[in-house]
């Protein structure tokens, strides 16, 4: 009987030549293009790239809301940022494709599951990781840590001629070959020039998303944004689902060349490597974000949650999403983000954001409180105890200090 695989199929260099050898090697293969959000993709095209290929089946399942409202959100709430500075789009895509592509193991009846990530990258860890998770009697094939793939594939240029020779159309090029990684939460680029650290990503990459700070308008834009504990659901007043919000945001901030970075990375699996990445929408969601926790969280609990936000990124961006660890997590933030709410509004200019507003019903910021002005309902002489508690073990220790 002819073995049977299930293929998380993007339709780009490395998946189209996987579905081919697959195909070589005897698999049956069904490929599964899950919908992301894309902005620059044909779906159309892909499908019918991967049947001409020869796939037994190919089929496109649309989880955009999904990844957006049940994943995304969750991590903005914890401004979880990996390294300071990535917002994870693609480690927070991953668990859900890896989700969809069982559940079509389970349904076609096949034995394994495949993917096309690196035996040197972190998309193995999270697909992988989720298998264990929630199908851990499917075989996961990952043809890059197969040493006969890559003997006959050593590297993008011989995988571009394979495609040349056999009529397989795909975007990377002998002059760019650098790859892409998309999804209506970012794209992220590596690889090819991007690994020399002495090339401008900004300059070198071909955004799909965004125009550069530099070619952004000369006029500012102001967007507002509201959230209900912790979630955005409007922009400029428009109710909108979750991922209408990113959407919407990505081409406001696209115009506006919000959200690009160029960072070098630490791996899961131990090395440093070099991405470009625009985040248009998410980087407007975590700066409102951020600004309606600044007039909503009590203090001590904003801490808690700041120190646990480095632990969260490490999770997603390792691939534990499906983790007891982080499903406790999601609860503790779904409490934590329930008086987060309210409008922010923010002007953008050539890839910077000011605040130019906030409020909340549920503000905790009070005037009379804070004002600098003389009266208010701030009594300063409670301070002087206050202060005498504070520093009492401090001058206790002084006696012995000899500074």
């Amino acid at each position: 009987m002819k073995k049977s695989c299930v293929l998380a199929y993007s339709g780009g260099l490395d998946t189209s030549v996987i579905l081919s050898w697959l195909l070589e090697v005897g698999y049956e293969v069904h490929a599964v293009y899950v919908d992301l959000g894309q902005p620059c993709e044909d779906r159309d095209s892909i499908l019918e790239k991967a049947r001409k290929i020869g796939a037994a089946t190919s089929r496109i399942i649309d989880v955009q809301e999904e990844m957006c409202r049940d994943f995304a959100f969750p991590v903005l709430q914890f401004q979880a940022k990996y390294e300071g500075i990535y917002l994870l789009g693609t480690s927070i895509a991953r668990p859900i494709i890896s989700k969809v592509c069982l559940g079509v193991v389970s349904e076609v009846g096949a034995s394994a599951f495949v993917h096309g990530a690196t035996g040197k990258g972190n998309d193995q860890c999270r697909f992988q990781l989720t298998a264990d998770a929630l199908a851990p009697e499917v075989e996961v094939i990952a043809p890059w840590r197969i040493r006969e793939f890559r003997e006959r594939f050593p590297g993008r240029a011989e995988m571009i001629e394979y495609c040349e020779k056999r009529g397989i159309s795909v975007k990377a090029t002998r002059q760019k070959p650098y790859s892409s990684d998309e999804n209506c939460l970012h794209i992220s680029y590596e690889a090819g020039i991007l690994e020399r650290l002495d090339v401008c990503g900004v300059d070198s990459v071909e955004f799909g998303m965004c125009v550069t700070p530099k070619s952004a308008p000369d006029e500012s834009e102001r967007v507002s944004i509201m959230f209900r504990s912790g979630v955005p659901v409007k922009v400029n007043g428009e109710e909108l689902n979750a991922v209408g919000v990113i959407k919407t945001l990505n081409k406001i901030g696209g115009r506006n060349g919000i959200g690009i970075i160029d960072m070098v990375e630490n791996r899961f699996v131990g090395m440093k490597s070099r991405g470009v990445y625009e985040a248009p929408g998410m980087t407007l969601l975590y700066a409102a974000h951020r600004y309606i926790e600044q007039l909503t969280l009590d203090r001590d609990l904003m801490h808690l949650r700041d120190r646990l936000s480095p632990e969260v990124a490490e999770m997603v961006y390792y691939g534990f999403w499906y983790h007891a660890k982080m499903r406790a997590l999601l609860s503790f933030i779904r409490e934590a983000q329930t008086p987060a709410s309210g409008e922010v509004i923010l002007e953008l200019y050539k890839g910077n954001i000011i605040v130019s507003s906030r409020s909340s019903e549920r503000s905790l910021y009070d005037e009379g409180i804070a004002t600098m002005e003389g009266g208010g309902a701030y009594n300063q002489d409670d301070a002087t105890g206050f202060l005498r508690i504070q520093g009492l073990p401090l001058r206790v220790q002084a006696k012995f200090r000899k500074e």
